[in-house]
C-alpha cells in the first residue's frame, strides 16, 4: 500500500510538472471558508502569523506546516493527536493525563509539572499547560506547526518546535456564521456553530460552541462496568474585535468541559501484569472505578496600535486555568493485589508579551519583545498497590516563572538576498514544595510517614537565537539556510536531585517553490540538531517518583518535504519526513522489571528504613540507540476530485492516507515491551455542496486497524477504531 501511494504521488507530481496548459486564475478562498474551489483556480495563499506578522508561508524561512480551518476537516484533523497524520515529523503518543506531542522526536521529557515542554502548544498565542489538551477543534482560522527549536520569537522556549492553534476572529461589518451537526457509529453526535454579529462599524462579536458525545470504544467486563473512553464534551467561546482608529483589540474567552469516563488501557505484553489481560484490545477488566473530569478556561487580549512610521506596538495578555480529576485502575486487571490511583491536578497561568514590530517595506526590518509567564501548579495523588505501606500520598506545589527579552532584525543586502539575526535571553525559576508519605491512617498515624522531600528551588537562563541567510531566487523560489540555538530549562526532581537545562544547535537549509502559475507548491528541507544535556524521563531514586536526568549528547538529523497541487478538478497534497537520531548510553531503572505490589520509595541506605527501595535488581544499561517517540519514517497523502453539476452544486470525494513509523517508548529498547509498531491509517470524505449547504459522509481508520497509540508505566493505550457517519453544514 505504501509503495503504491508513493508511486501515485510521484506520478501526479510529474503530471503537474509537465502540464503546459494550466490557466492562471484568481486567488483562492479565504482561510477557514467552506467554499469549493472553482475549476482551474490556483492554490490559495498559505498564511502564518507565528512570527508576529501576517506572512505568506512560501516567503518565510522556516520549516512549518499550516492548515486553514476547512483543511482540518479535509485531512480528518479533529484534535491535536490527529496532527501527526497531517504534519511531517510530528508524532503524538497517548499517556493518559497528557499526550506527548513530539516534533523530530522532541517533546515532554516527563509528566512532572516542574519540567518544561520540548514542544510548546499555543492557543491564540497563549502557551498551554499539557493537561486538558485533547478537546475537539471548532471554529478555527487555522493551525501552524513550526519544526525545530524556537529560541527567538516564540514565547516559552522549546527545543523541538511549536504548535499554534488560532481561533476565528470576529469580522467587522458582516453578519454570518455556520451551523454543523453530525451523527455516526458509537452513538457519535456532534453539534457546533458560530455567529458573527457586527455591533457597529468598528465593533464585532463572535460566539461559537461545540458539543460532542460518543460511547466508549471498549467493554469493561470488570465489576464496575466502567465506560472508559466515552466522551461528553461541551465547549464555548466568545470573541470581540474593536478597531477604534489606529488601535485593534481582539479578545477571546473560552470554556472547556471534557469528560471521558476514565482512560482505557491494558497491561503491555511482557510486563508483570500482562497475565491479567483478557479478550482483545477493546476488552477491559478493571476492579476499580475510573473517572476523568477535565475543566479549562482561557481569556486572552491582543492589542495592536499603529505608531508613526507604521511601527506596531503589540500586547498579548493571557490567563489560563485548567484542572483535572482522575480515578485509575493502575494495573488495569482484576489480579490481586488491587492497584488504584486518585489524582487531582490544577494549573493557573498568567502570560504577558510586548512587541514593537517594524514594517517590512524597506531594506531593514525588526522586532523587539519582552515575555513574562507565571504558572502555579497543584498536584495531589493517592496510590494503593497492595503493599503493607499503602496508601502512598504525593503532594506537589510548583511555582514557575519564565522571563524573556528578544530581538530579531532583517537586512536586505540586495533585492534578493536578506540576512536575519535574532537573539533572546531567557530566565527560568521554579520553586517546588511537597513530599511523599506512606501509610496514611495506619501504624504511621493519620498523616503517614514522610519518605521523600520533593521541595526544591532551581534557576537557570540561556542566550539563544538564530542567524539565517535567505535568497529569493525569483518571485516563486526561496532558498534559505540558518543556524539556531534552542534551550529548555532544567529543574529539580526532589530536594537532593537536580537536572540541568537542555540546549541544542540546529542547522537547516530549505527550498520553497511555487510553480505552474501557483498550481504546484513544494517545501523541502534538511536539518541537523546537536543536543547537549538532553533531558529524558527516569525513575528518580531519591524519591521513587518519575523524574528527569540528562544525557550528555544526542544528535538528530533528517529531511522533510511537502507538496500541494491543484490540477484541473484534482487537489493533491502530501508530506514526508525521514528522521534519524542517536542517544549516548547510560544506566537507569527499568520500571517494567518491578514486581506487582511494589511501592517505590527512595533508595535504601546502609540502614533499611520503611518505604525505601533497593534499585539494584531493576537497574540496567540503557540508551545507545534512537531517540524515544521518534519514528524514522512518516508520510501523508491526500487527493480529491471535484465533480461540478452547475455553478452551485458539486460532489467531491476525498481520500487520505497517513503512515507513522515504529518508535520506541523506553530507553531499554525491548522489541516486546518498549516499541510501538508503525501504522498506516486510511480516511475518506464524500462532500455534496449546494450553495451554502454541505452534506458529507466521512470515515476514519477505514481498515479498522488495531494499534497501540502510547505507553505509560506498565500499560498501553489504543487508537480509535473505524468511525463513520454523516455531517451537515450550512453557512449563513
Amino acid at each position: 500500500m505504501r509503495i503504491r501511494l508513493a508511486t501515485t504521488t510521484a506520478i501526479l507530481a510529474l503530471i503537474a510538472g509537465s502540464s503546459p496548459s494550466l490557466a492562471q486564475t484568481a486567488q483562492g478562498a479565504a482561510p477557514g471558508s467552506q467554499a469549493a474551489p472553482a475549476e482551474g483556480e490556483s492554490l490559495r495563499e498559505i498564511v502564518v502569523t507565528a512570527q508576529r506578522r501576517t506572512e505568506n508561508l512560501q516567503n518565510v524561512p522556516i520549516a512549518a506546516t499550516a492548515l486553514a480551518g476547512d483543511q482540518l476537516n479535509e485531512k480528518a484533523v479533529a484534535r491535536v493527536a490527529d496532527l501527526q497524520f497531517a504534519a511531517p515529523s510530528l508524532s503524538v503518543t497517548d499517556a493518559g493525563l497528557t499526550q506527548s506531542v513530539n516534533i523530530r522526536g522532541i517533546g515532554i521529557a516527563d509528566g512532572n509539572p516542574s519540567v518544561a515542554n520540548g514542544v510548546a502548544l499555543y492557543v491564540n498565542g497563549v502557551f498551554q499547560p499539557p493537561i486538558v489538551s485533547t478537546s475537539d477543534f471548532y471554529d478555527l482560522a487555522g493551525i501552524e506547526v513550526l519544526r525545530g527549536p524556537q529560541g527567538t520569537l516564540v514565547g516559552s522556549n522549546s527545543t523541538g518546535g511549536a504548535v499554534f492553534i488560532n481561533s476565528q476572529a470576529p469580522q467587522l461589518g458582516k453578519w454570518g456564521g455556520y451551523l454543523e451537526g453530525s451523527f455516526g457509529n458509537y452513538a457519535n453526535r456532534t453539534l457546533q456553530g458560530a455567529l458573527n454579529i457586527p455591533v457597529t462599524s468598528n465593533l464585532a462579536i463572535r460566539g461559537a460552541g461545540n458539543y460532542q458525545q460518543h460511547d466508549s470504544y471498549f467493554t469493561d467486563i470488570g465489576s464496575y462496568h466502567n465506560e472508559a473512553g466515552r466522551l461528553n464534551e461541551k465547549d464555548a467561546r466568545i470573541s470581540v474585535r474593536w478597531t477604534p482608529g489606529d488601535l485593534q483589540a481582539i479578545a477571546h474567552a473560552e470554556w472547556v468541559d471534557h469528560d471521558t469516563g476514565g482512560y482505557a488501557y491494558r497491561p503491555i505484553i511482557g510486563t508483570p501484569y500482562a497475565a491479567g489481560r483478557v479478550g482483545d484490545i477493546r476488552t477491559l477488566d478493571y476492579d476499580a472505578p475510573t473517572k476523568n473530569d477535565e475543566r479549562g478556561f482561557q481569556s486572552d487580549l491582543e492589542l495592536r496600535y499603529r505608531l508613526p512610521g507604521d511601527i506596531t506596538l503589540r500586547s498579548l495578555t493571557g490567563y489560563v486555568f485548567k484542572r483535572i480529576y482522575n480515578l485509575y485502575d493502575s494495573d488495569a486487571t482484576v489480579l490481586p493485589p488491587p492497584a488504584t490511583e486518585n489524582q487531582f491536578v490544577s494549573e493557573r497561568e498568567l502570560v504577558q508579551e510586548l512587541n514593537l514590530i517594524s514594517p517590512t517595506t524597506g531594506r531593514f526590518n525588526w522586532i523587539l519583545g519582552g515575555y513574562y509567564q507565571h504558572n502555579v501548579i497543584h498536584v495531589r495523588i493517592s496510590q494503593t498497590s497492595g503493599a503493607p505501606v499503602d496508601p502512598t500520598h504525593i503532594v506537589i506545589d510548583d511555582f514557575k516563572t519564565t522571563l524573556g527579552a528578544f530581538a530579531q532584525a532583517g537586512y536586505k543586502i540586495t533585492d534578493r538576498i536578506e540576512f536575519q539575526l535574532g537573539t533572546r535571553y531567557s530566565h527560568y525559576a521554579v520553586r517546588q514544595e511537597g513530599g511523599v508519605a506512606i501509610g496514611y491512617g495506619t501504624i504511621f498515624g493519620p498523616t503517614g510517614l514522610p519518605v521523600a522531600d520533593l521541595g526544591s528551588r532551581h534557576k537557570d537562563g540561556r542566550l539563544t537565537g538564530k542567524a539565517n541567510i535567505n535568497f529569493q531566487v525569483d518571485r516563486d523560489n526561496l532558498i534559505y539556510a540558518f543556524a539556531a540555538r534552542g534551550y529548555k530549562p532544567g529543574g529539580a526532581n526532589s530536594s537532593v536531585s537536580e537536572f540541568g537545562p537542555e540546549t541544542v544547535w540546529d542547522y537547516e537549509a530549505g527550498w520553497k517553490s511555487t510553480m505552474l502559475d501557483n498550481h504546484l507548491r513544494t517545501q523541502l528541507g534538511a536539518f541537523y540538531m546537536d543536543y547537549h544535556d538532553f533531558q529524558f524521563s527516569v525513575i528518580d531514586t531519591s524519591s521513587g517518583q518519575s523524574g528527569v536526568s540528562n544525557i550528555p549528547h544526542a544528535s538528530i538529523y533528517g529531511v522533510e518535504g511537502q507538496v500541494q497541487a491543484r490540477i484541473g478538478h484534482f487537489d493533491v497534497d502530501g508530506g514526508f519526513a525521514y528522521v534519524h537520531s542517536h542517544l549516548e548510553r547510560l544506566t537507569a531503572v527499568n520500571q517494567l522489571l518491578v514486581p506487582p505490589g511494589t511501592t517505590l520509595g527512595p533508595q535504601c541506605g546502609a540502614v533499611v528504613t520503611p518505604g525505601c527501595t533497593s534499585y539494584g535488581p531493576y537497574t540496567r544499561d540503557a540508551g545507545g540507540g534512537p531517540n524515544l517517540l521518534s519514528p524514522k519514517l512518516s508520510y501523508n497523502f491526500g487527493i480529491d476530485y471535484e465533480i461540478s453539476f452547475d455553478d452551485k452544486t458539486s460532489l467531491t470525494p476525498r481520500l487520505n492516507y497517513a503512515y507513522v513509523g515504529p518508535q520506541f517508548t523506553n530507553l531499554f529498547y525491548s522489541p516486546v515491551t518498549d516499541r510501538l509498531r508503525g501504522r498506516g491509517l486510511l480516511s475518506a470524505l464524500i462532500t455534496l455542496r449546494r450553495g451554502k449547504w454541505m452534506i458529507e459522509g466521512y470515515g476514519t481508520n477505514l481498515t479498522n486497524k488495531q494499534y497501540v497509540s502510547g505507553h505509560f508505566n506498565n500499560n498501553e493505550f489504543y487508537g480509535a477504531p473505524r468511525e463513520y457517519g454523516l455531517r451537515a453544514h450550512v453557512r449563513f
